[in-house]
């Protein structure tokens, strides 16, 4: 099937949470390297008033970036190092291609007293616009109220005419609920799950126990669950698109975790009919 082609990735990325946050950047860089996507979407990315982790990613791997805040979790207040001092919490996109228009969509929230958001970039791919929405979701499971809804508003925003055309629709996150979760029917509804179209192991962890520092305290919902997900529709009603190829990725780089979460990594090749 000849046609247009994306790697997509996603991965949260763990700010500057956990133990030797500056020992993981080089483990995070060469991992993405290895991988080498053309669009990652990033969760748990760092910014301060002169850049943020995502645009010092896309300049190590020569790429384009967005980045946009608050997102999950929050924090800490106050922090718990001085210069965590104005450090700020979000989403990011990384992108191999330059990014045309980019927007922020505030997500539902009723039990916080901030708005966290969805990211939604326009990229140049070879074959026309790609449009993508990157987010993470509430990860209390009291909280399902806004969990539901703010899924229910990213199906929307993806379903959206305007970004119908000649390359899929992408939706990556750190979706925080399983992949058979009620929170992601939504999404489920609309959409296609890209690891269970191509293939992937039904019973892949993205936030497993076996992690040194993995959250238990998040509990079975999350823990040794595939919370980290890709979503897409075709752009066009004869536009075929297949799931090529899943991967997992986030093993330890010089004995030192990236990140408490596995990145999900999807290759897509697609085929416009007439």
């Amino acid at each position: 099937m000849d046609g247009g082609r994306v790697r997509a990735m996603t991965w949260n990325i763990w700010w500057r949470f956990g133990p030797r946050w500056t020992e993981r950047q080089p483990g995070l860089v060469a991992t993405i390297r290895r991988f080498d996507p053309d669009v990652l979407a990033l969760q748990e990315v760092w910014g301060d008033q002169h850049t943020s982790q995502a645009e010092q990613i896309a300049d190590a791997l020569g790429g384009h970036a967005a980045y946009a805040e608050p997102s999950y979790p929050a924090v800490p207040d106050p922090p718990r190092d001085p210069d965590d001092e104005g450090v700020t919490l979000g989403v990011g996109l990384v992108s191999r291609w330059p990014i045309t228009a980019r927007r922020v969509e505030p997500l539902p929230a009723r039990h916080r007293s901030w708005s966290p958001l969805a990211l939604v970039v326009t990229i140049d791919h070879p074959c026309g616009p790609l449009h993508v929405v990157a987010s993470c979701l509430e990860h209390s499971i009291p909280y399902s109220d806004d969990r539901l809804a703010q899924a229910a508003l990213l199906a929307e925003l993806a379903t959206r005419p305007e970004l119908d055309g000649p390359c899929p629709v992408l939706v990556l996150g750190d979706l925080n609920a399983a992949s058979d979760s009620a929170v992601l029917r939504p999404l489920r509804d609309v959409l296609i799950d890209a690891w269970s179209a191509g293939g992937g192991d039904p019973g892949a962890v993205t936030l497993p126990s076996s992690h040194p520092s993995a959250p238990l305290e998040a509990g079975p919902e999350l823990v040794d669950q595939r919370i980290d997900h890709i979503f897409f529709r075709a752009g066009q009603e004869d536009q075929q698109v297949l799931v090529e190829s899943t991967a997992l990725g986030g093993d330890a780089v010089a004995g030192v975790f990236p990140s408490d979460h596995r990145a999900v990594v999807c290759d897509f090749r697609w085929k416009n009919g007439g």
